[in-house]
């Protein structure tokens, strides 16, 4: 398929790792980029992102981006996957500099914070991941749960259950690591990091956005 899948590059993020296990799952022609007619042009987008919330919206800003992404998600309905930081840009408020995201799902970012102070934050670990919507509730090995590999310090919690893709457990606590809304989607884990899991996500992706 000549259309490509684009993920955007604003900074922050292993968009290469990202990239390298889209075309181990046979994604077809995938582009690293922030020119706005390369966005405009792709089958779908990815938001990547490793680092701060304020400064990944700060770096979208500057790089003239929100308004162009806003048209392409909100408006023409372009599928579009945040991945870590990139699901997080996509609520409507963090907790990480008490700023606004970009709202195109209703949800906030918050930290982790645990009266037991043998619960480490950040969340480094690989967790067990239970999917509730199709085709992404198939990523399994046989019998066994799928695992994916998390490192963050915030999490996001979706205001409506029905957006929920996937929840995960970090020192008793549930969150929301994966959210689905039409064209939108986030997931707290790496997959480009996650080994069979990962590849097994990406290709329930590639069948999800067809």
């Amino acid at each position: 398929m000549n259309t490509p899948i684009v993920i955007i590059d604003y900074g922050l993020g292993n968009p290469l790792s990202i990239k390298n296990m889209l075309k181990k799952v046979g994604a077809g022609r995938v582009e690293i980029s922030h020119d706005i007619q390369v966005l405009q042009s792709a089958r779908c987008l990815i938001l990547p992102g490793v680092g701060n919330f304020a400064q990944g919206m700060q770096n979208l800003q500057s790089q003239g981006l929100i308004e162009v992404l806003n048209d392409l998600v909100m408006v023409q309905k372009k599928p579009v996957i945040g991945i870590c930081l990139g699901m997080q840009l996509m609520t409507s408020f963090s907790e990480e500099g008490n700023c606004n995201g970009l709202g195109w799902i209703e949800a906030d970012t918050k930290k982790f914070v645990f009266e037991d102070k043998d619960i480490k934050v950040p969340h480094m670990a690989w967790s067990d991941t239970h999917f509730i919507k199709k085709p992404f509730s198939d990523c399994v090995f046989e019998e066994e749960m799928p695992r994916f590999y998390h490192v963050h310090s915030y999490f996001v919690s979706c205001k409506h259950q029905e957006d929920v893709l996937s929840t995960a457990e970090y020192g008793g606590q549930q969150f929301h690591n994966g959210f689905l809304k039409e064209n939108i989607i986030g997931v707290q884990f790496h997959p480009e990091k996650s080994h069979v899991f990962g590849q097994a996500f990406f290709k329930a992706f590639l069948e999800h956005i067809g």
